[in-house]
């Protein structure tokens, strides 16, 4: 291996090393570009990770090798690296996660091979409230991405009927993940019992494509609407994350007429982003994903939607109803509608 290379980052000096090394075999994608990827994305990524507690997930041999998580932050970290303590019940024990604030803390991670960043949906000052709903759509195979956009139409279609606006990204995996920010007071419990609820619906209403268990048994040629990923104690992907797939894949912002497009075409390629698509995209396109930080939207009431499993098992067949009001809930279309239409609320 190479001597390390000494470099100057804000007023910060950093050690890199092994940057030669090849952690993406299939592609020939080296360490080295690893960072200079997240060097180079840092202008959209740090706002998204700034503030919330971090998980790494490190490939120090490379993705086609072991890995690991790692939440605590490790002891021979630099002392401008800042960390905010969180009890965790599972561990019984105060977790140090690691804040990546700025350029230099990326940076450092970068170089300790943490290919995949895996932040919380919280802000570590107030880490009982998360600032937005995520839905992490998964295909069972065969089903792949092109599924996956037209059931994140659907759940496109629901939070339009509230006046809420969602982002969709794809997961630079194999799925799609819709986010809905709120930035206002709620909890894991409201977030995830609403995220449960929909899930349900749309399982109701599409048994043909989508299912809300868990089990992967029951996912084969469907897509798993996970709900799950509202909790405290999970992480989702990053925004801008790059992925430890065959090739330096990456989650990535998309626009609504994108996945539109992809489920028409029926082509998935039009979902996927590698390292260098992502930096072009950025550079014509902005932060696609900028609104989801700072726009305010308060959770809906929904006492219908977020009815008990038991009681919706009861109901089957029938509407689950929206909000405790009578009258008929926002029904997801069984076709992909116009971007006009699918903009527009119905009436109850």
């Amino acid at each position: 291996m190479s001597a390390p290379t000494i470099v100057e980052v804000q007023g910060r000096k950093l050690k890199l090393t092994n940057l030669e090394k090849v952690l993406y075999p299939a592609a020939g994608f080296t360490k080295g570009q690893v960072v200079d990827f997240y060097v180079r994305i840092a202008p959209v990524l740090v706002p998204h990770l700034a503030g919330r507690a971090l998980t790494m997930k490190r490939y120090p041999e490379g993705v086609d090798h072991e890995y690991f998580f790692e939440k605590n932050a490790p002891m021979h970290r630099p002392d401008w690296v800042m960390t905010a303590p969180i009890w965790s019940e599972s561990n019984h024990r105060t977790i140090n996660f690691i804040l990546a604030n700025d350029l230099p803390t990326l940076l450092w991670i970068a170089n300790l091979a943490s290919i995949e960043l895996h932040p919380s949906l919280s802000l570590a000052a107030d880490i009982a409230t998360p600032t937005m709903i995520v839905f992490d759509l998964d295909p069972g195979p065969p089903a792949d991405i092109v599924q996956c956009a037209q059931v994140g139409l659907w759940v496109r279609e629901i939070f339009d009927h509230f006046g809420l606006r969602s982002f969709p990204k794809t997961s630079g995996s194999k799925g799609l993940q819709i986010y809905v920010p709120l930035n206002t007071k709620t909890s894991y419990e409201e977030t995830k019992s609403l995220a449960h609820a929909v899930a349900r619906l749309l399982e109701q209403e599409h048994r043909e494509l989508v299912v809300s268990d868990m089990k992967k048994a029951v996912r084969t040629n469907k897509v798993f609407v996970d709900w799950s990923q509202n909790d405290q104690h999970k992480t989702t992907i990053s925004v801008y994350s790059l992925r430890a797939r065959e090739h330096p894949t990456v989650s990535t912002p998309v626009t609504w007429e994108e996945v539109e497009q992809a489920l028409k075409k029926k082509d998935a390629a039009r979902l996927v982003f590698e390292a260098k698509d992502v930096l072009a995209r950025v550079e014509k396109m902005g932060d696609l994903f900028e609104p989801v930080q700072k726009l305010k939207q308060r959770l809906p009431q929904l006492a219908g939607l977020a009815a008990s499993e038991k009681e919706s098992e009861r109901a089957e067949g029938k509407v689950v109803s929206v909000g405790g009001k009578s009258g008929a809930p926002p029904r997801t279309s069984k076709k992909t509608k116009s971007k006009s239409a699918a903009r527009k609320r119905r009436k109850l």
